[in-house]
């Protein structure tokens, strides 16, 4: 057939143009083999500039395109529904990166950035020419959305979508609803309880006929991709009936077993059958059966003699229910940082070394102090030290900033001022970025907290003064003084860092999610696609992608649900066309591609031992096309033949053309 291609050099304004030579680079094009027209035009992105395009389409019969302008991740999309536009197959259009490659990083050279420009037009002639037309495939959107874990994040995400009167399967591990939001006092900067924000909206959810809430269990198995994924969830059982329990209490009350509250961080204790805190929901107990009586030993019916409804049911199994989504979110939450490692702070040591996830069960109205804050002798504290950054920005832990640790502490020191205390803040610096944040840092600082900026080096009970007697002292080292000083208090409150669960990679595993350096989940791109992971449907939200507080979480999830309200009303969702294709005669079926593929989108066929590529999951990268032993897979519209005639087009020798 006679190739017939068009060549468009984009000026991008001044970013190519100021630093190329438009001019040489439109006439070069025009000489290359196959090339009927050559134009450059100021924007070929912007409409004018798309419609140069469609009109030689269809006047000169042109066959093939090639866009010499910026990264095809920004417009390749614009350029080849221009071309599907004008009646050319999209897939027979290629851009070449002049921009990124060539005026952006050699603008202090104009000859060497045109003539390397001039070697990937000519490389971009020689591989359009060879593109096939493909056909552009649709797969079928299921209507639901499956979100996993009932934080915060996941209760805004689920209450988002089903506003939108779509059906959402939300998945939590705990018997309640509420996640760490649940454990905290007072938020900063407006001191608003916690609870009181939460607690509305835990009741939408367990009320909206659009959400089917699956607490006290697991999602162990997710298979399928974008628009069709299939996920096997485990109901663990509560041993109680859920459609008879009332939630009155009869059977907590009478239980003889008393185990450390785990949601109270071991400050109080709770029955072998329970709910997790008085606000909890759904409001039906669970049996721990590894500390209830009647699984330890079988003798013991108390709360079951004691249920006035008949709900407590021993012989409960656990249950697996399979379910359907086009889109699935994953808001699994974090851990907190354990500090006993840092032997100095003291933390197991002294009784009165608490972490900050302890000062905020102490300081909740629910909790086990119900408000007050009290040493472990019971006794009022009048003084204070709280340390910022236990575990974070420490090249032995967490080299990261957990975001929230500067703001929770001044809120610390704002409550403790209120109840009359002397209050040290030890802080290497202080990070109030948010939205009313500095001024509650000004509005602390004026109520008269000591702000002493050093590292800390010891907490210990060993005295040197009589004022120190019964104190913890805080060794600590003043930068702002330059001297070294010793701080008794009362007190000392360590607020440590946000890192990721520990079973993190255990759920990447089973989402195929990426993890950063730090165990957090990987997004698409930081700043384009924060929710987006690299595969196309799953979208991660909150503080699983790393540490934030609850107005950013709940951003983040308002985001992902639009993503997933976006996926699901179109119906159907677009594949990616230039896929891996198995040569069934040369594959030997020894696995190489499908134990490479980042996506698991091949499989070995157990029946016929031949690859087989699920193209709905299939991104095209081409890493099995290049480890392929056999040379039995190929990538669509990237033979052999086009990657070396291009190799030999851009290195060809362009100096004097450019001259």
């Amino acid at each position: 057939m006679e190739y017939r291609v068009g060549v468009y050099v984009c000026h991008c304004g001044s970013n190519i143009a100021g630093y190329l030579d438009i001019a040489k680079l439109t006439e070069f094009a025009g000489k290359l083999e196959s090339v009927v027209i050559s134009r450059d035009y100021t924007f070929m992105c912007s409409d004018p500039g798309q419609d140069l395009i469609k009109n030689d389409i269809q006047e000169l019969g042109l066959n093939r395109v090639l866009v010499c302008s910026c990264s095809p991740t920004l417009h390749l999309r614009t350029f080849r529904e221009a071309c599907q536009t004008a009646g050319l197959n999209p897939h027979l259009c290629e851009m070449a990166t002049i921009r990124e490659y060539c005026s952006w990083v050699h603008s202090h050279d104009e000859k060497l950035a045109t003539e390397k420009a001039m070697g990937l037009i000519a490389a971009g002639v020689s591989r359009v020419k060879y593109r096939t037309p493909l056909e552009t495939k649709y797969a079928h959107v299921q209507p639901d959305t499956l979100i996993v874990g009932a934080g915060i994040a996941g209760i805004q995400t689920a209450l988002e979508i089903a506003g939108s009167e779509r059906q959402v399967h939300l998945v939590e591990r705990e018997p309640s609803i509420g996640g760490r939001m649940a454990q905290l006092g007072k938020t900063f900067p407006y001191l608003e309880p916690a609870i009181d924000i939460l607690a509305p909206r835990m009741e939408q959810v367990i009320s909206n006929e659009y959400i089917n809430l699956m607490t006290y269990s697991e999602l162990t198995k997710l298979s399928g991709y974008i628009g069709n994924f299939k996920a096997t969830v485990s109901k663990k059982a509560r041993c109680v009936d859920t459609s008879k329990c009332d939630g009155c209490g009869a059977c907590w009350d009478k239980c003889p077993v008393e185990v450390d509250s785990g949601f109270d961080r071991g400050m109080s204790k709770r029955k072998a059958i329970y709910i997790p805190f008085p606000e909890a929901l759904p409001k039906i107990p669970v049996i721990d059966r590894e500390n209830c009586l009647h699984f330890t030993n079988g003798d013991c019916k108390a709360c079951q003699d004691a249920c006035p409804h008949g709900a407590i049911d021993f012989e409960q199994q656990d249950e697996e229910t399979e379910i359907e989504a086009g889109a699935v979110i994953v808001s699994t939450g974090y851990d907190t940082f354990d500090p006993t490692p840092i032997t100095q702070y003291g933390y197991g040591q002294y009784d009165n070394v608490i972490t900050s996830p302890e000062f905020e069960r102490m300081a909740s109205d629910s909790g086990p102090t119900g408000g007050n804050i009290v040493l472990k002798d019971g006794s009022t504290p009048r003084s204070a030290a709280i340390i910022h950054c236990v575990g974070s920005r420490d090249e032995n832990y967490k080299q990261y900033c957990s975001r929230l640790c500067c703001m929770y502490s001044l809120k610390y020191s704002h409550l403790l001022k209120g109840m009359g205390m002397d209050v040290y803040q030890m802080y290497i610096d202080m990070r109030c970025f948010g939205k009313g944040h500095e001024e509650f840092y000004k509005q602390v600082g004026d109520e008269g907290v000591n702000f002493i900026r050093g590292k800390v080096a010891q907490v210990t009970d060993i005295t040197q003064e009589d004022e120190e007697k019964g104190k913890l002292i805080v060794v600590c080292e003043d930068t702002l003084l330059g001297a070294l000083i010793r701080v008794p208090v009362d007190m000392v409150i360590l607020s440590v860092a946000m890192q990721a669960r520990a079973d993190t990679e255990e759920i990447a595993r089973t989402f195929l999610l990426g993890r950063s350096g730090d165990g957090f989940f990987m997004e698409r791109h930081p700043k384009l696609d924060p929710v987006g992971t690299m595969l196309d449907g799953i979208y991660t939200v909150g503080c699983c992608q790393g540490p934030k507080d609850i107005s950013d979480t709940v951003n983040q999830a308002t985001g992902a649900a639009a993503r997933a309200m976006e996926l699901i009303t179109k119906g159907r969702v677009e594949m990616e066309a230039a896929t891996s294709m198995v040569d069934e005669e040369v594959c030997s079926g020894c696995g190489v591609c499908e134990a490479i593929c980042a996506y698991s989108a091949i499989e070995v066929d157990p029946r016929t031992k031949k690859a087989v590529v699920n193209e709905a999951i299939c991104k095209g990268c081409g890493a099995c096309a290049v480890n392929c032993p056999s040379k039995a897979m190929q990538l669509k519209n990237c033979s052999p033949r086009q990657v070396l005639d291009s190799i030999d087009m851009a290195t060809r020798e362009y100096a004097g053309l450019a001259s």
